[in-house]
């Protein structure tokens, strides 16, 4: 009877132990939503293991039993987990905000207009700042970047690809060491895909790596170069052949910065939107089909699912080891075309839009050629073929025989296809006999 009396007691006391837990349980749920907001705006990633471990360690130091204290670390990781999990749920409701999950590499892309003029709430600049740009970029931009920082240091580059150099690298490390940069400061790009190459791995670079930001302010680095964590420098007459993988630690884009784009550098954006739409979202697709012109598209939305798309491959594969040479669609041949003894005088995208064609069924070509039209970018050129096939025999994606490359059948699909280089060059002959 007495034993009876001792389980019923002993449960008993579960039972209100148990009801108290529950109501710590959403205590401490409504706690984590307050930093899942401070996350948010400051561009935080979920996970904190440092924190996570010091305080589980802490906490299991409360437990003098040492056989109980056992059971508490898997205890406390499990309610962590449910926690982390929350946070996450609340960050991905907030269409702004879209967070990039690549374990202690994550981070967050946010979508706002007039994230330029409150860009010191959302990243930490109250420290030394090396502010990269290019003569390109509007002087007011990059002002109110360095106003909002407590020590800015600006460097202006030339504009254009031809600032993509080694000496440039130098240059920047350079400033910083004269400046008594440390581990602690940052780098912010403020310009397009050159500027965010270059400075990305500026800070990759510098003693082994500082914080980095990318301010994007055109279509092409808004939609897809900011985004993935790609950096690199060229070297001789090589696209890309010296850089490594470094994430930033956020990514602001403003779409109001793009109203002083010129609409040649817009178009050259939108044709990265158009090949990810291409293999990925038949639905983007319709909305480049489906617009009237190219001016009566909405660039924001544009823009928000061209970064979804792009952040999806780049967590399932972040340093490109398969599925990601997806985003090289476009590219085997448009690296070729943009490299300068090519002699096409095309923008990156605008060699990109070429690059799609020959790797399309007829019956996806028959339907990009007028997006392409609309969107002001080119579907046939002048180039010199021995130098376009040099260029892509040098390609880091190549090899010895021939070079991999992404082919679309149907709109939201594509392969993988191993193509030599007389297949290559064969197919160059469609981008002179395509007519506009």
């Amino acid at each position: 009877m007495e034993e009876n009396n001792a389980l019923f007691e002993a449960r008993e006391d579960i039972l209100k132990i148990d009801e108290q837990i529950a109501d710590l349980f959403a205590l401490r749920f409504r706690a984590a939503e307050t930093i899942a907001a401070y996350k948010i705006e400051r561009g935080l990633p979920v996970e904190d293991p440092e924190r996570e471990a010091f305080l589980i360690a802490k906490n299991a130091g409360r437990i003098e039993d040492e056989t109980i204290r056992g059971f508490y670390p898997p205890f406390q990781n499990c309610v962590m987990s449910l926690s982390k999990q929350y946070q996450s749920k609340l960050m991905r409701e907030d269409p702004n905000v879209i967070p990039v999950s690549l374990a202690d590499n994550s981070y967050y892309i946010l979508i706002r207009r007039g994230s330029l003029q409150t860009a010191k709430g959302e990243l930490d600049l109250n420290r030394r700042v090396l502010v990269v740009t290019d003569d390109g970029v509007p002087e007011e931009y990059v002002k109110t970047i360095a106003l909002q920082c407590k020590e800015p240091h600006i460097v202006t580059v030339p504009a254009g690809e031809g600032s993509k150099t080694l000496q440039q690298f130098e240059k920047l490390l350079g400033v910083m060491l004269e400046k008594g940069f440390t581990r602690s400061d940052c780098v912010v790009a403020v310009g397009g895909g050159v500027v965010g190459d270059l400075a990305g791995f500026t800070a990759a670079s510098y003693m082994r790596g500082v914080d980095f930001y990318n301010v994007p302010t055109t279509v092409l680095s808004q939609v897809d170069s900011s985004v993935g964590g790609k950096t690199a420098v060229n070297h001789n007459g090589v696209k890309n052949v010296v850089g490594a993988f470094y994430q930033p630690k956020k990514v602001l884009i403003d779409p109001d910065v793009l109203k002083t784009l010129p609409q040649r550098q817009v178009s050259n954006g939108l044709a990265e939107s158009v090949k990810m739409a291409l293999t990925s979202d038949p639905a983007l697709f319709s909305v480049f089909e489906e617009a009237p012109s190219m001016d009566a598209l909405d660039l924001e939305t544009v823009i928000r699912r061209s970064v979804l798309i792009k952040r999806d491959v780049v967590q399932l594969d972040e340093k490109e080891s398969g599925l990601r040479r997806v985003l090289n669609f476009g590219h085997t041949l448009g690296h070729g075309l943009e490299s300068p003894a090519a002699g096409t005088d095309l923008l990156h995208g605008e060699c990109v839009a070429l690059g799609m064609l020959p790797f399309c069924s007829e019956s996806v070509r028959a339907r990009l050629i007028p997006v392409l039209q609309k969107l002001n970018l080119p579907v046939q050129a002048v180039f010199d073929e021995d130098a376009v096939m040099e260029a892509i025999k040098h390609d880091k994606k190549g090899k010895a025989d021939g070079v991999n490359v992404v082919f679309v059948s149907e709109i939201g699909s594509y392969e993988f296809r191993f193509l030599s280089f007389d297949e290559i060059r064969g197919s160059l002959e469609l981008l002179k006999k395509v007519k506009a």
